[in-house]
Formats: structure tokens, sequence, C-alpha cells
């Protein structure tokens, strides 16, 4: 009897797939597929009863199973694959660092268009041209169709795209009826990557200081090299940026440059297009899904040499890379809060020093963090204290607002500067972090006050719009009329916010123009530059916002900042807390005295006589940072220790409380050199209908935590316990929520 023929068994390919599970799975290849599938590319794959898109991470012998054990790949979706090993590689390790299933982590980096599957967008510029049936046409071959003659005369001088017929008049039905007769066709432009060729300088740079001089001149551009910009307000750190990034051009790289907030990406655009006559790509959540992943796509294929970008923007694919730059980087707002959650500044840093190439993290009020790398020798600092005009330092004052008489939260000594400003033609800033008109409504019959049915919180008065708003759940409803509870229409308006300081100013100086800019008033890009726009024609005119306004914007006629209740900040519970506040407070005031004219701020506090505050006003945030370092490493916190989260919440606070107990009885078996505090609630307890309790690790260094949080994840997957309960891992966390 002759032995049995052997069977080849087919490689199985690993499959991350966007679900909460953190593990891959393993799909045999697609029937009738002979190319290996690399790496980094996209597949649709069955999981469950749903087609998914998930990336191929690997491949790897099968091992002899019965048929069917495995299911098949459906589809492969890309050619080539999409993302290099080498960013393949930096988002498998933010992964592992937060904490985050690998195939959510991967399709989160990928612009929405493609993480649905959608191809590959085609870079490539079609041109409408006469076909050879086109050329031979007599002249004028449409006498009695104007339109049609029109295109014909318009190909014949050269080939133009649908935009340019389009902006000639030429209607779309015109050209398809042209080229359904054969007449014209359209063309793809041959692609290029030549950036060096693209490589000129739009405008001459100004001359440099003595401070910036030396700050480039010590920016080495080859191999991984770590500095910390720290310039006050004004001092001119983009100018450093930019010869630096015109240094890496030259050198046929590409440049990344990261800004906390979409507000600030205009701003930075112009600025650089002004300067670089060279492709510049943007990346933010604030584009269309098309032209997102077009601009992702060009950065990949090295057609742009500088990418400027939000948070995500860090793992976009750049083959050329040769600099990384994180602006302000001491921004909350690089700290994903929700889902992955990663730090966009510390991936950055990873991501220069894996590519070897340098990295500028650049603030007027840097990082603790990033202070104490820079004192322990991780990073370079490079300090700047000139300013490029004649410009000084704006000028600080306290106001005392114990026993002082308000209109509306402002002060007597504010009102006067505010109004002598106004009146030597210059700009006012008025600075309060709180959006609405009253942050409380109550009936001053029966002292009901208005909350929100699913948080523990009150609901924000948005007086404009007439309506009732909460601000962490997103609940509305009309504003009443009456109470609700006892009829009375005695209802007031308590607290104060931008809106009713917009209003109390108006009254107060009606020949005045005033910006409002906080996300009530501004909706879109668009109406984000117009309001930029008003500020930057000049003339005497009131700005009031929130921290919209605090980051790096340039207001050279503003030579008032007002900053109306530096009181929260102190009284945070969360242990940074005096930093955000010293943060913010130098931040805002820095929109002052930019211009030739010095500047003065003034910060309305009930507490003129608290240490840190003064600190802060007589000294200046490097000696504020270094009294708060002192105070962090003898308490042992960051940077001096290390910090997780584990997050939990459900519908009710019992559940979310046991699963954290069950994870810390875990845990503390596990390894005892983690220290445990909880599960305690969230300073908002319950927010959106769910109860959120928090547990907090803490060790000495992240080697500890980095080798337990794995291990407290799988356990957090099978525990009984986590039946209902949403939670998180959140490593080296920046807010307690």
């Amino acid at each position: 009897m002759p032995a049995p023929l052997s069977m080849s068994v087919p490689d199985c390919y690993q499959v991350a797939v966007p679900s909460p599970l953190r593990r891959l799975f393993d799909y045999l290849p697609p029937a009738g597929h002979s190319r290996e599938i690399a790496p980094g590319s996209r597949v649709r794959v069955p999981f469950g009863a749903r087609e998914l898109v998930g990336m191929v991470v690997g491949r790897h012998p099968r091992q002899a199973a019965t048929p069917g054990e495995l299911r098949a790949i459906q589809a492969v979706l890309d050619a080539e694959p999409l993302l290099p090993p080498e960013l393949l590689e930096l988002v498998a390790w933010a992964a592992d660092y937060y904490q985050h299933p690998l195939g959510e982590a991967l399709a989160s980096v990928l612009p929405v268009a493609l993480r649905k599957g959608d191809d590959y967008p085609d870079l490539r510029t079609w041109r409408w041209q006469l076909s050879a049936l086109g050329h031979g046409l007599p002249d004028p071959v449409f006498p009695r169709a104007p339109r049609r003659q029109a295109l014909v005369r318009l190909l014949r001088e050269r080939p133009r795209t649908t935009a340019e017929l389009r902006a000639a008049g030429i209607a779309a039905a015109v050209v398809q009826a042209l080229a359904k007769l054969g007449l014209i066709e359209r063309r793809a432009d041959p692609t290029t990557g030549d950036r060096a060729a693209e490589l000129l300088l739009g405008e001459a740079p100004p001359s440099l200081h003595r401070d910036q001089r030396a700050a480039l001149a010590a920016i080495e551009l080859h191999g991984y090299h770590a500095y910390l910009l720290h310039g006050d307000t004004g001092t001119g750190k983009t100018e450093v940026y930019l010869r630096a990034i015109e240094k890496i051009l030259r050198l046929g790289r590409q440049a990344l440059v990261l800004v906390p907030e979409i507000g600030l990406t205009p701003q930075t655009l112009a600025r650089f297009q002004a300067r670089f006559a060279h492709a510049i790509g943007v990346l933010h959540s604030g584009l269309g899904e098309a032209e997102r992943a077009r601009t992702w796509a060009a950065a990949r294929e090295g057609r742009i040499g500088v990418l400027i970008g939000t948070r995500s923007a860090v793992f976009a694919p750049l083959p050329a890379l040769g600099i990384v730059i994180v602006d302000e980087e001491h921004d909350l707002s690089y700290k994903q809060q929700e889902g992955f959650r990663y730090s966009a500044r510390d991936v950055a840093v990873m991501r220069a020093h894996r590519a070897g190439v340098p990295l500028v993290l650049g603030s007027a009020t840097p990082a603790l963090e990033s202070l104490h790398n820079a004192a322990s020798g991780r990073y370079r600092p490079l300090r700047l204290t000139e300013r490029p005009s004649a410009a000084a330092a704006p000028r600080w004052e306290l106001v005392d607002l114990r026993n002082s008489r308000l209109r509306e939260g402002i002060s007597a000594r504010a009102l006067q500067a505010i109004a002598d400003a106004l009146a030597a033609g210059d700009q006012v800033l008025v600075f309060l972090n709180r959006r609405g008109y009253a942050t409380t409504l109550l009936c001053h019959h029966c002292a009901w006050i208005a909350g929100c049915p699913h948080c523990e919180a009150r609901l924000t008065v948005h007086l404009g719009a007439r309506r009732l708003l909460c601000h962490h759940c997103g609940h509305r409803r009309t504003l009443p009329s009456q109470c609700p509870s006892c009829g009375s229409a005695e209802l007031q308006l308590l607290g104060q916010g931008t809106e009713k300081t917009e209003a109390t100013l108006q009254a107060l100086f009606p020949d005045t123009p005033l910006v409002r800019i906080d996300r009530d008033t501004v909706r879109s890009r668009g109406g984000l530059q117009a309001k930029f726009q008003r500020i930057h024609d000049g003339g005497p005119c009131l700005l009031v916002g929130t921290q919209m306004l605090a980051k790096g914007h340039h207001f050279p006629a503003d030579t008032r900042a007002v900053i109306l209740n530096a009181d929260e900040g102190l009284m945070s519970p969360d242990f940074r807390g005096n930093e955000r506040l010293g943060q913010l407070l130098t931040q805002v005031a820095g929109r002052a005295g930019r211009g030739d004219r010095p500047g003065t701020v003034l910060i309305q506090s009930h507490y003129c006589d608290h240490p840190l505050l003064r600190l802060l006003v007589e000294r200046g945030y490097p000696a504020f940072a270094e009294r708060l370092l002192a105070q962090r490493a003898a308490a042992g916190l960051p940077p001096f220790g290390a910090l997780a989260l584990v997050r939990a919440e459900a519908a009710s606070a019992a559940r979310a409380e046991a699963l954290l107990s069950a994870i810390r009885a875990a845990g503390e078996v596990l390894d005892a050199e983690v220290q445990f505090l909880g599960p305690l609630p969230a300073p908002l307890e319950k927010r959106g209908g769910r109860y959120r309790y928090l547990l907090t690790l803490s060790a000495t260094g992240r080697t500890a935590l980095q080798r337990l949080l794995p291990q407290l994840a799988m356990r957090l997957e099978i525990l009984p316990e986590a039946r209902g309960v949403r939670w998180s891992i959140d490593a080296d966390p920046q807010e307690v929520l």
C-alpha cells in the first residue's frame, strides 16, 4: 500500500484586529493568493459574525490542524504595506507601554478613510486634454454651442484640471458631453518625489539675536539628540524651529512639527508657508476624511517636506524623517484622554530616538518632567532670554479681591486698566477659563438648582442659546422660565463665564469692538481665522476667551492681559494643579506686550499672599517650577516616581468599586514594589449616568509598573467582576478625571 502523500501546511498570518481583546489572531492566506502579505498591510477578515479591517503584523508556520479550524483572510487591501517596519514597531511599543490593544492602536493611527477599508488615495494630478480625434477638429467646431467651443479652445492651449475648467466657467456636463464624443480624455501627470528640487525660501529670514544663534548652533542634525528649548513668550522659539528645519530640508529630509491644538495649526501653517516655498502638509481631526487621507498618503510618499499636526500626527509615516519638533511641549492636549491613552510628546521622544534624528521640545513653561530630564542630562537645555524686538517682558500685578467691589467679577482696578489701554488705542485680553454665561441656575424661592440628570454636576447656563448644558456629558435642555420644583419665576444666574464677561464689557465699553473666542463661538476653522483676522487688523479691541486664546498666539497690539480668577488652580485637588496654574498664567501673560509697547498683566485673586503665586509673579516660571520640583521630590511624585491609574465605571458604584478592589488584591500579590491607593470615587463620581472609581498605582520607577500592568490587564479581561464594567489603564496619567 503506497504511503500517503504529504500535504504542506500553509503558513498563517498574525492579524491585529480592532477589538478590545489584547491579542493577535491567526488567519490563513486568501484562497488563490500566492504573494506574501507584508507586515503593515491592511486586510479584510471575518471576525465572529462581522467583517473587520485589520493589519498584518507577522507570519508564522501553521501547525497541522483539522480543516476549518482557522478562517482565511477575505481580501488584501494594499499592494504594499501602508506602515513601514519602524512605524509598525513604534505603534506596537506605544500599545504595550500604554496598555492598549494593538489592533485598536493601529486602527487609531490611520486616517478614518483607510481605517474603514477605503482605497489608498490617488495622488496623481488628472488633467483633461484633447484626444487624437479632438486634435483634428476644425475651428470653430461648435458655432452654436459656445461652452463646448470654449472648452475646446482652452484645451488647445494646454491640458487643464477639472478645477481649472470649473473656474473658467465650464460646467461638468459640458466636459462629460465631449468626453462621451471621444473628443477629450483625462490623463494623469507623472508622479515625482523630488523634494530637493522644490526647496526654495519664500522670504528672507530675519536676523537672529544672540540666544537664537547659540541655540541653532547647538542643535546637531545627525543622530539622536534631545533639546529643551526654553524661552519666554516672544523670545523667538519659532524662528529657531524654522532655521533648523531649513537645514533639514536642504539635506533632502522631512520635518515633523507637533502643535497642541487645531487653533494653532492655521497660524503655524501660515508662518511656515511664508518662509518655505515647499510642500507643507497639515494633519488634524478638523480635516475632512478625504483631505486627511491624501495628506497622510503624501507624507508617506515623501511629497511633503514639513508636516504640521496635532497629537495623532506623531504616528504619520515620513520615510525621510530628519527632525521632530514639539511646540508647547507642556500642553495637556498632547495626552490622549480616552481610548488609546498615549502621550504624543513622549511618543515623539521615542520616535526620534528610534529614527536617530534630533528632537526639539519647545515651551515658555516646560513641564516639570522635561525640566527634570534637562537637569539629569537626558535633554540638553537651550535657553532664550532676549527678545527679537524692543519689547520688554510684561509687568505683573496682583489684584486682591478681598473686600473689593466687583462688577460681574471684574475689579475696579482691572476696569481702569482696560479703559486706559483702550484709550491709548491698544487691545486688551480678558481671560476666564470657563465658558457659558453662568455656572448655576438657582431658584431664589426654594433653592432648587439645575443639575444634570446623568452627572453629579450643575448645568451651565448658555443665555444666548437659551439653554442649560452639561459640560461633562453634553446633556442639554431649554432654559426654563420658572422653577420646575415650585413654579417660582425668581430664578437667579450665579457664577460667571465668558458669555457674561462679554456682555458686561460690551455694556461698559459699547463703542469698542469685542471678540470672544471659546468653543461656543468658534465652530469651524474659518470662524476662528475670521476672529483672529479682526484682532490682527489692529485698533482698540477687547478679546475675551478661554485657554484657546492663551496658546502661542501673537497679538502685537495687545498691551493688557486681565486674568479674572486665578484661585481655581490654587485649590485644585490634583497634585499637578499648581503646575497647570503657573503654566496657564504665564502663557496668558505672554500674549501682552509682544509689540513695541510694554505690557501689563493683572491677576485677580483672593489669595494674593499665597507663596506659590507670589513666587511666580516676583521671580517667574523657572523659580516657580524649581519650588514645585522640590515638593514633588519630597513626596515621591512624578517625575521622581511613576504613576498609573486603573479606571472603572459602571451603572452602579458598587460594581465599579468591586472590580478595582479585586484587581488591587491581585496586584498586591503579584508585585510588592508597587503601592496602591484606592479604589476611590473619581472627583466627578457620576458622569454620563455611570459611576466612576479610580485605583492609583505608584512606584519609585517605571520598571515595576510596566512589569505589573500587563498582568493586571490580563486579569481585568477575565475577572467575573469585570462584567458590565468599563475599565481602562492609564500609564503616566496627566489628569485625574
